[in-house]
């Protein structure tokens, strides 16, 4: 499909807007200034948590809780997005070796297309806290509000400033990237392997080329659009 004048402008836009934010974001110092302010709050366990997949065409959400040990240092942390593979690979070892307790939750696409995307996040961060042990008695989350007594804070930029929801970030996505190979594995045509089930063009290509498959998510606008040319939405 060609791309007009006002198409090519608005990408130009979004493409830049993007590369400001992420500009912004790598000027943000990750360090535990939330985790000792909760402390002075008398909180003894206090678990980062994240989501990542959110923005996904394809597969679950997947949200982690980890709960570091006071004090704790680990260079190199900060919102996954912000590092390549590799390197959340390694700091997903180090966070799992470190931590005081670290836990998985996940809602599946059937679960984002019967109860919309935020409220299929809550439940995987819902789920990935309760499997805590021991359980925390305060929440840092990323720009989140939960359904649960527990105290919490929701902080803007979270995973890009507190080393409890980056930790907790890191772990979410390279748990949700192993996720999305093994799924290559039995959808290769879609290209799981490389944009993890996002919306890229080459992505977005093979959903017109194949239709989406039954771990597509369905409310989702452009797979709901490839439904409809298809005569199934």
């Amino acid at each position: 499909m060609q791309t007009t004048p006002r198409n090519s402008l608005n990408v130009e836009k979004t493409v830049s807007k993007q590369t400001e934010k992420m500009r912004r974001l790598r000027a943000l110092v990750c360090s535990d200034r939330h985790e000792r302010s909760a402390r002075k709050q008398g909180a003894t366990a206090i678990a980062g948590v994240d989501e990542v997949g959110r923005g996904a065409l394809f597969g679950p959400v997947v949200a982690a809780a980890v709960i570091l040990p006071a004090r704790a240092r680990i260079p190199g942390v900060r919102d996954s997005k912000q590092l390549p593979a590799e390197e959340r690979e390694r700091l997903d070892a180090i966070i799992r070796s470190m931590a005081v307790a670290v836990a998985i939750g996940f809602a599946d696409a059937a679960t984002i297309d019967a109860i919309n995307i935020r409220r299929a996040s809550h439940q995987a961060m819902l789920s990935a806290i309760a499997q805590l042990s021991p359980q925390p008695d305060f929440l840092l989350i990323d720009a989140e509000r939960l359904d649960t007594p527990c105290l919490q804070k929701g902080i803007v930029y979270g995973d890009s400033i507190s080393i409890s929801i980056a930790a907790a970030s890191i772990v979410a996505k390279v748990y949700r990237d192993a996720w999305m190979r093994a799924y290559h594995q039995e959808y290769p045509h879609y290209g799981l392997a490389s944009h993890k089930g996002y919306g890229t063009e080459e992505h977005l290509r093979a959903l017109e080329e194949h239709g989406p498959c039954p771990l597509h998510r369905t409310t989702f606008a452009p797979v709901r659009r490839v439904m409809e040319l298809r005569g199934k939405g």
